[in-house]
């Protein structure tokens, strides 16, 4: 099979090594030269500078790793040429254009993975687990709390200028981190009905929000929160579920998944697999994409799952700058 990687910062980097440790070594890059990255790593892969030349190469798959307000210049023309497309989150910045990627899709038959790595999570997938037995009862809360510092996160360029802090690349704390807004919608297997938001750009100076309190509210009733931010020193990322029945905790740094029983008055922890590290996550993902290639399982991020979230991120930014509360359309 052949795969097209479309942006080489540092996650297009990450999923090149990873298609290479599954084997994977019909590669193709297209580039635009705007990486700050070492070129190294890149020696001797094919490179081309036109998406319509790449394309032409017929691959099989694409991976949409550029920076966010581009993903649709790659996505729509690779959904209209059949590839199956690794596409990462956020789909986008905006909605517009993404009805146009689902109907290429669908009149391809394109197959589009949306690059949530934290669906793969061996902890978060006991949570959904032991939620969809009932283990807690009734869901009534979730908090998940995400502060990662951002002058740290790419030591090799200046923050500023980082996709992440760029409005016009799709950067802010809420498009950048929105991981929980996806997971907190796997875990529960509810829609939000309605959403608050407060943000503010604190720190940095930037022209787009450092960090932001938003409020959710499911459709089954569960109310939840959802803390994000750029400047927490040392970074946090955890969740808390609370039910009738029980409360689970997770914590990233750790891996540790704990359930309380009340029944016991005790914890029961879930630790990680030994040996488990960040990558992993990126593996499985990149080994279910090369299964979704070949046809032999669905995508377990759906293009809905994507634009699930960012309607969610775009509610989010609304009810900050308008001051109120925004109810999302029921589907």
């Amino acid at each position: 099979m052949k795969f097209l990687i479309a942006g080489l910062g540092s996650i297009g980097r990450r999923h090149l090594r990873n298609l290479r440790t599954l084997g994977e070594q019909d590669i193709l890059l297209y580039r635009t030269g705007y990486a700050t990255l070492p070129e190294n790593e890149l020696a001797g892969l094919p490179v081309e500078t036109s998406l319509h030349r790449a394309l032409e190469l017929k691959p099989d798959a694409v991976i949409v790793a550029n920076p966010t307000s581009l993903h649709l210049d790659i996505a729509i023309p690779a959904a209209e040429a059949g590839c199956a497309i690794l596409l990462e989150k956020p789909i986008s910045h905006s909605l517009e254009g993404v009805d146009r990627l689902a109907a290429a899709a669908e009149k391809s038959g394109s197959r589009i993975l949306v690059g949530f790595q934290f669906r793969f999570h061996p902890a978060l997938r006991k949570a959904a687990e032991l939620l969809s037995k009932g283990a807690l009862g009734r869901v009534l809360s979730v908090r998940a709390h995400w502060g990662e510092y951002l002058p740290g996160w790419h030591p090799w360029e200046d923050f500023r200028k980082s996709y992440a802090a760029r409005g016009d690349l799709g950067g802010g704390v809420i498009l950048t981190l929105c991981h929980p807004l996806d997971y907190l919608r796997m875990l529960l297997g509810e829609e939000v009905q309605a959403v608050w938001a407060f943000t503010g750009a604190m720190n940095f100076g930037l022209q787009v929000e450092d960090a932001a309190e938003i409020g959710l509210h499911f459709s089954g009733g569960t109310i939840g929160s959802v803390h994000l931010d750029y400047n927490q020193q040392p970074g946090a990322h955890h969740l808390e579920i609370v039910g009738c029945d029980g409360t689970l905790t997770w914590d990233n740094a750790t891996g540790l998944l704990r359930r309380y029983v009340p029944g016991k008055k005790d914890w029961e922890d879930f630790p990680t697999p030994e040996g488990f590290e960040r990558n992993a996550l990126f593996l499985e993902e990149m080994g279910h994409f090369i299964r979704v290639v070949r046809g032999e399982e669905t995508p377990l991020c759906t293009l809905d799952d994507g634009r699930r979230a960012l309607e969610l991120v775009l509610a989010a930014l609304r009810s900050s700058r308008e001051g109120k509360m925004i109810e999302l359309e029921k589907e």
